[in-house]
């Protein structure tokens, strides 16, 4: 089987006249990696897959190992786990080199606990046993800026020229030619390497775009994710442009990775009901509201993630869910039997789409496998509740974040414990360094270590 795989693999790549292979994932952090490998040793890893040392979910961003965690299964002294390809994401990446997607194996045969890609796959089989598929869809922001990044680098990525002018605002069709010339290359990018896309458009702030991700497979989705967000950073190096999806670079409004989440069954789209919410998306609701705070840990895995949590300007602040309500966390689309889905409005760009996914989804199954309840829906503005409402506040630091993520029951049961507890040490960790390396006052604004830590690898 392997054999005649290889053979029509090597044939495939005769056709498209590939000299190389670039094989790619994210780490927890969201960061693209992966390695470029000559075509023989592509072909001769096609079952074990590729070694990569285990510091790939060990190190940090700033590439300091992560301290005061225990050693998981997966984990040793800088042991090999293996990048198996998913070979339906075989593609021309660019003319002359192909790209494949994989997940992290151990070298006994076992899924690593703590790879993105294969708690997201993990999710989609259970629903696949329960009789669901999981359909997705994505929404990038981020912000393009005139300078190339090696000046960007040379000024700290402080005081950058946003891309198409200086005026702030959204649906503008009359931007300046090198904004058209920047967009118009990512698209033509997106259809050469056959990513499904929407739309794209500016939005709120200078800058900034948004290119909505087609629905599909949410496993798929994602990967057209991390590919769309590569794609946006390789145009951008070429036409001497700078990017970046950190979710606060600025004191300039915030960017999110906003994400559409609907069940599928044999049926049509689960969620729907001629009178709006089916039985199946109250209690998926259920579920990702009763996990919401712990998720919140996921969805805002950073130091700067939280400064984004800004009342009246997009992202939400409560614990809230609405139909058709963009001011709550969660916004239930409901009374069409194709659209019907929730919009999970709390990730910011910079996290990793793959593990949110995992987890909305997953605790969405939770609740209805258990028949969980959602509590009533938010009418009318979710923002500057006084605390007299009893509406529960979104977790406002990474630590605060992570204690509701310690206390939450649902997570450990969807993602792995194994998965919880090394993440919140790590998110921990975060924490430390940039109290210890550099950071200095989280409540002083916008800080030169976050710059340098978050402005190209989220």
């Amino acid at each position: 089987m392997v054999e005649t795989q290889a053979s029509e693999i090597k044939q495939w790549m005769v056709d498209n006249e590939i000299t190389s292979v670039q094989i790619q994932t994210t780490n927890l952090d969201g960061t693209f990696i992966g390695k470029t490998l000559s075509c023989e040793k592509f072909l001769g890893g096609l079952e074990q897959g590729y070694p990569f040392a285990d510091i790939v979910f060990g190190n940090d961003l700033g590439n300091f190992p992560v301290l005061g965690v225990a050693f998981p299964s997966w984990r040793g002294e800088m042991d090999d786990i293996f990048l198996r390809p998913d070979l339906k994401t075989l593609c021309v990446w660019r003319p002359g080199v192909a790209a494949v997607i994989g997940d992290f194996w151990t070298q006994e045969g076992e899924p690593v606990s703590v790879c993105p890609r294969n708690l997201l796959r993990k999710v989609t089989a259970q629903a696949a046993e329960l009789g669901f598929g999981v359909k997705g869809a994505v929404e990038i922001e981020a912000t393009i800026f005139e300078e190339s990044v090696q000046t960007a680098r040379a000024k700290g990525y402080q005081g950058l020229t946003p891309l198409g002018g200086t005026a702030g605002s959204a649906y503008v069709l009359g931007k300046s030619a090198d904004w058209r010339e920047y967009l118009e290359a990512v698209e033509q990018r997106l259809r050469w390497v056959g990513i499904a896309w929407e739309a794209w458009n500016d939005e709120a702030a200078a800058g900034q775009v948004e290119i909505n991700v087609a629905v599909g497979d949410v496993v798929d989705v994602a990967d057209r994710w991390a590919r769309t967000r590569q794609i946006m950073r390789e145009v951008a190096y070429e036409l001497a442009r700078t990017v970046t999806f950190m979710a606060k670079w600025s004191d300039a409004w915030g960017q999110a990775s906003h994400i559409n989440l609907s069940l599928t069954d044999a049926e049509g789209n689960a969620f729907y009901s001629p009178d709006g919410a089916s039985e199946v998306m109250e209690h998926f609701i259920g579920g990702v509201m009763a996990a919401m705070a712990g998720t919140t840990s996921i969805a805002l895995p950073f130091i700067t993630s939280y400064r984004r949590l800004i009342p009246l300007e997009g992202p939400p602040t409560t614990v809230t869910w609405g139909h058709h309500n963009k001011t709550t966390a969660v916004r239930a689309i409901t009374g069409h039997p194709a659209y019907s889905r929730i919009e999970y409005r709390l990730p910011g760009s910079d996290s990793n789409v793959y593990l949110v996914a995992a987890a909305v989804a997953g605790a969405g199954l939770y609740g209805v496998i258990n028949h969980v309840q959602p509590p009533e829906p938010l009418a009318g503005l979710a923002w500057c509740r006084p605390e007299s409402t009893g509406v529960e506040l979104i977790p406002t630091t990474i630590t605060e974040a992570a204690a509701a993520l310690e206390a939450d029951k649902v997570l450990p049961e969807v993602l792995g414990e194994e998965f919880v507890r090394y993440w919140l040490g790590t998110r921990r960790w975060e924490w430390l360094a940039f109290h210890t390396m550099g950071g200095g006052d989280p409540d002083a604004g916008l800080t030169p270590w976050e710059s340098a830590r978050y402005f190209e690898l989220v």
